[in-house]
């Protein structure tokens, strides 16, 4: 596919794991990756096979190991052919999400339309009477 070794931040970018090389090389810089454990902050490392990285994203956290190096940015199927996802199963948490009421579960908000709030201000007319 490549040659053997390549800076950090553009496998990263080839291996889509950041949208543009600046925003890999702020990932880098901003340390939160890690090469085999080692925290790195200079985003023109080389890496290669074998290196295992560590990216702390926004929501997650992924265990990578590089299986390879590209010459260009290619699709996602294509990319998700440079790495190994060592990364732990995600562990849905029912705490975080929020409990379902009837409106939800019916599929209505739960703010009235015009047709129900006409209904509710014709009631309370009906019962200030």
């Amino acid at each position: 596919m490549a040659e053997t070794r390549q800076r950090l931040d553009k496998w990263i970018w080839h291996a889509r794991f950041a949208k543009t090389r600046t925003t890999a090389q702020k990932l880098v810089t901003g340390g939160k990756v890690r090469v085999d454990s080692e925290k790195i902050t200079n985003p023109s490392r080389p890496v290669g096979p074998g290196n295992v990285l560590t990216l702390t994203m926004p929501r997650q956290i992924r265990i990578i190991e590089i299986i390879t190096t590209a010459e260009r940015r290619g699709p996602f199927e294509q990319a998700r052919m440079l790495y190994n996802d060592l990364s732990p199963p995600e562990e849905k948490s029912t705490a975080s999400k929020r409990p379902q009421t009837e409106d939800d579960a019916i599929g209505r908000s739960g703010r009235p339309t015009k047709h129900q709030r006409k209904k509710i201000l014709k009631l309370k007319r009906h019962s200030a009477e």
